[in-house]
């Protein structure tokens, strides 16, 4: 099995582990009894967690090797989930949380993706690098929507009661943990092309690469501090207060949507050959922002709808996009920082915004957050076109 398609599998499995998690996370924690207060510092600690492993991936996988880092990081993801399901005690769970890097964002993020991210560039060439993101980041939105569907399945199961399904939960938690491990023989197998342009203890950025991930990582923070006006749960709560919408009606929506966010990848691979990466990140992430708008105002749940899932099928063609320009335009030896310090900075913004959202968004102002957001993509789009349209890939044409 060739390098990239061990990659294509280990991301699949493990988004889908994650699209299960972000679902099924504080509905065990509410079915074991837990508190809301301990609901949240669970969560939190689990993508602290998951950020503080991002960290030493950046610094310190490319020296140790991206399999064996990406094989240890799994295994101690497993015991950390073992732990986390062998007890009730609060402090405990939090530990235990930060151990697993339980993730209950629901998609993908951390250490494990910034190596494959890092190491798939050399599993093609630069005619194919975007299309290998295409069909990465596809197969992630597949995982991610099969694991939210996934996570209603111990609630079907389970019995009717307070603390019923804690136990349904639990098992499910483990054949999790199963699944995890069986991804460590994956990335032991993979060949010399994972390893391609790891850098040695003492490699630093070159002053153009720094030029780049300076100005790039700017103008991602301003687009993930967007996103956080804007993220699921939110979105969520906006249609359930907005429109009345059922809670079944809205989680068909967003598995719609995650479809329609995995088709899109294909098609910006083939739109990127023929426009650009650069043009196809902006006047793909334009429109999509635009639709948002209209949602905001949108007369009733059916119209909100059509309008939400025309949105999804342009808002993620920026994300293989995105992935495949940063890796083109640094050299190989860089791309482990260059995923790593791109990556952490989307978490460390994302993270921010929702607080704010979430005081905004009273019943006479739930429309602000959306507008909001998309003003804010809007805003990043023309400063990322303005800065970046001359500064082309490989097969693009280099440009200074």
């Amino acid at each position: 099995m060739s390098d990239r398609l061990l990659i294509y599998v280990t991301a699949l499995v493990r988004a889908t582990t994650t699209g299960f998690v972000g679902v099924a996370l504080g509905l065990y924690l509410a079915r074991a009894g837990q508190s809301t207060a301990t609901t949240g510092a669970v969560i939190s600690a689990g993508l602290a967690g998951a950020a503080v492993a991002a960290i030493f991936a950046t610094l310190f996988a490319d020296r140790v090797g991206r399999r064996r880092f990406l094989a240890g990081t799994a295994f101690i993801g497993a015991v950390g989930t073992v732990a986390f399901v062998s007890t009730t005690d609060p402090t405990a769970l939090v530990l235990a949380s930060f151990v697993a890097m339980l993730n209950g964002m629901g998609r993908d993020r951390g250490a494990a993706l910034i190596l494959e991210q890092a190491a798939l560039p050399a599993t093609t060439d630069d005619a194919g690098r975007t299309r290998a993101f295409a069909w990465y980041t596809m197969l992630q939105d597949l995982g991610h929507g099969l694991g939210a569907l996934l996570a209603g399945l111990p609630s079907v199961v389970a019995d009717t009661g307070s603390s019923a399904g804690a136990g349904e939960h639990r098992v499910a938690f483990l054949l999790c943990v199963g699944v995890i491990l069986a991804t460590i023989p994956a990335y032991l197998r993979m060949g010399s092309a994972v390893e391609e342009g790891a850098s040695g203890p003492r490699q630093r950025l070159s002053p153009r690469s720094r030029s780049i991930l300076f100005r790039i990582s700017a103008l991602f923070s301003v687009d993930s501090l967007a996103g956080g006006f804007l993220t699921t749960a939110l979105l969520s709560y906006f249609f359930f207060e907005r429109f009345g919408a059922s809670e079944l009606a809205i989680g068909g929506l967003f598995f719609a949507a995650r479809l329609l966010n995995a088709v899109s990848h294909l098609a910006a691979a083939w739109l990127a050959a023929r426009i650009g990466l650069v043009n196809t990140m902006v006047f793909t992430h334009i429109p999509s922002s635009l639709l948002l708008v209209t949602v905001a105002f949108a007369p009733s749940f059916a119209i909100g709808a059509v309008l939400f899932l025309l949105r999804e099928g342009l808002v993620e063609m920026d994300v293989p996009t995105r992935q495949s320009y940063v890796l083109a335009v640094v050299l190989p030896e860089e791309r482990t920082a260059a995923s790593g310090v791109t990556n952490l900075v989307r978490l460390a913004a994302w993270a921010v915004s929702p607080v704010l959202a979430g005081t905004l968004m009273r019943p006479e102002s739930l429309y602000l957050p959306l507008v909001i957001g998309a003003a804010m993509k809007i805003s990043y789009d023309l400063l990322l076109w303005k800065a970046f349209r001359s500064v082309k890939p490989p097969e693009e044409g280099s440009a200074a």
